[in-house]
């Protein structure tokens, strides 16, 4: 199949590259899988495509306030922000809030020429300005490896309480079985035929040197050698034109 779909799609795909079935490929079953999963993995973490930015909320539990952090879902690869979880400035919408007694005085005004639209977005920077000031955006730390969120301060000052919600910024890895499309990137089938031919050169080194009926000779060393290469140009590839710039995973 010229465009493959699915993992046993993109492995015969790159088996035929390699010569397949015309040549013998000396790879087993399992190598082809490994070697697969190694390039799918790679693709994960460095790829832009491979991940999605995403809003998600999650619900706190009591074991969350008493662990101190919260358990993320194992498709999050990097947490970029999360939202306040309270602003004394901005966080309420009653009579005495700040908001509230804006509208009631200055837009409602608006014709008596007390204020204008202009001057109330001016205003509303400002008091972004005061909320970001005085109470700042929450400090946050996602450990991957743990699917942890650690949220410093607002579980001991009870910011944060069992039932309630925090919404954080993501960006989640795109589940290849559900969009196979991922099979079909470019730099995935190049990536993963190079570890293929690699791993197909490493299982025939053992036989450098031998000679075989018509004078034939070995030379895994050689496949061994230009699928390295090739790897490292893959690499350097991927980190040069396709990787998200360092910024945006940062928060």
């Amino acid at each position: 199949m010229a465009q493959p779909s699915s993992r046993t799609t993109l492995i015969d795909y790159c088996l035929r590259r390699l010569g397949a079935p015309v040549i013998e490929i000396n790879v087993d079953e399992d190598q082809l899988e490994d070697k697969l999963d190694d390039a799918l993995q790679l693709y994960q973490e460095y790829h832009s495509e491979a991940v999605v930015r995403q809003y998600r909320s999650i619900l706190i539990t009591s074991d969350d306030v008493t662990n101190k952090y919260v358990t993320l879902p194992a498709d999050v690869a990097y947490v970029t922000k999360v939202f306040p979880i309270a602003s004394s400035l901005t966080g309420t919408r009653n009579f005495f809030d700040v908001r509230y007694q804006i509208m009631l005085n200055d837009i409602a005004d608006q014709h008596n020429f007390i204020g204008d639209l202009a001057y109330f977005e001016q205003l509303q920077q400002y008091m972004s300005l005061l909320d970001m000031k005085l109470n700042g955006m929450p400090l946050t730390t996602f450990q991957r490896k743990q699917n942890r969120l650690y949220i410093f301060g607002d579980f001991q000052d009870e910011d944060i309480k069992a039932g309630e919600y925090i919404v954080y910024e993501c960006y989640a890895v795109v589940d290849p079985s559900t969009h196979t499309s991922i099979y079909n990137d470019i730099w995935l089938k190049d990536y993963t035929t190079a570890l293929i031919k690699q791993q197909w050169g490493a299982n025939m080194m053992k036989f450098e040197g031998v000679t075989l009926p018509g004078g034939i000779t070995f030379n895994g060393r050689q496949y061994y050698d230009d699928a390295t290469a090739d790897l490292e140009a893959l690499r350097e590839r991927l980190r040069s034109d396709y990787e998200l710039p360092i910024d945006f995973l940062v928060g």
